[in-house]
């Protein structure tokens, strides 16, 4: 996560993000109702104004893909630089890193019903879990499994974690457009960190068939869904933890962020301005 340092030493970013205004959210007795809460907590959070996010949203875990949103918007202000949640809006989209974990990626999507989404993508790294799928390659998630335990306290265990088609079909086009190809199946998704060298755990993947394992894509699916917001998810395969020569490194993840984060983050972008351009609702599901 040293990308964090990079963008707080960007002048150009950080001197433009000075001159707005962040609000500061008031310290108010009884806030006793969900939407009390989140109206006050999401601008504690990022620093933004309700009024001043888009409805459709991009979430990450990286402070590059903030960045790079921000360069090419007319370096748009990035708010929220001492904030746990760092975000930038143009063109009707807000950016927001929310950090990493389930738990997180829970509570930024609690918050988000502040301002009730149109839709959100959720732009991620994760681990192949196929040999044949290789560092670089996009996945496409048609389901993802819950095994971080942060969405049973949201619905329960039978529920499947699953994105809303008509995003993910937009992502799909969108992909086509830009010459790419991509990978479908479903992805774990898991608290667990430093797992690499457990055999028991990695003979559990194995058994599960999944193709990718990750740490928030179950958790968003599934709160999105009991939070009735539209969620897709495409994800970007930055190792292959499956093998101790493919277990990330400092020096890998920079070599994936170099060559490959900037089609990830434009095919997001473009995915979301399909459904603004089009007026295409993404709703689908009976929530």
């Amino acid at each position: 996560m040293n990308e964090e340092i990079k963008i707080k030493k960007d002048e150009a970013i950080v001197n433009k993000a000075k001159t707005v205004k962040e609000v500061q959210s008031p310290i108010r007795a009884g806030l006793k109702t969900k939407e009390a809460i989140v109206a006050n907590w999401l601008p504690r959070y990022t620093g933004r104004p309700l009024e001043e996010f888009g409805k459709y949203i991009i979430l990450t875990n990286f402070s590059k893909y903030i960045q790079l949103f921000s360069e090419w918007h007319d370096n748009a202000p990035v708010m929220g630089l001492d904030k746990p949640m760092q975000s930038v809006t143009a063109d009707g989209i807000t950016i927001i890193n929310f950090g990493m974990g389930s738990s997180v990626a829970a509570t930024v999507m609690d918050l988000l019903t502040a301002i009730t989404p149109k839709a959100i993508i959720f732009l991620g790294k994760w681990g192949s879990l196929k040999k044949k799928i290789n560092v670089g390659e996009l996945i496409l998630p048609i389901a993802a499994i819950r095994g971080e335990g942060t969405s049973n306290d949201y619905m329960p265990a039978e529920v499947p974690a699953l994105p809303a088609f008509a995003l993910q079909k937009a992502i799909s086009t969108t992909i086509r457009d830009f010459k790419r190809d991509y990978w479908t199946g479903t992805c774990y998704t898991t608290n667990r960190r430093v797992w690499e060298h457990d055999k028991v755990f990695k003979r559990l993947l194995k058994k599960l068939r999944a193709s990718a394992v990750d740490m928030e894509t179950a958790t968003i699916f599934v709160t999105g869904f009991a939070n009735k917001i539209p969620t897709g998810a495409l994800l970007l395969v930055s190792d292959q933890p499956m093998i101790p020569e493919g277990v990330k490194t400092s020096e890998s993840d920079s070599k994936v962020t170099e060559q490959y984060v900037e089609t990830h983050l434009h095919i997001g972008i473009e995915s979301l301005k399909q459904l603004i351009n089009n007026g295409l609702t993404v709703r689908h599901l009976k929530f």
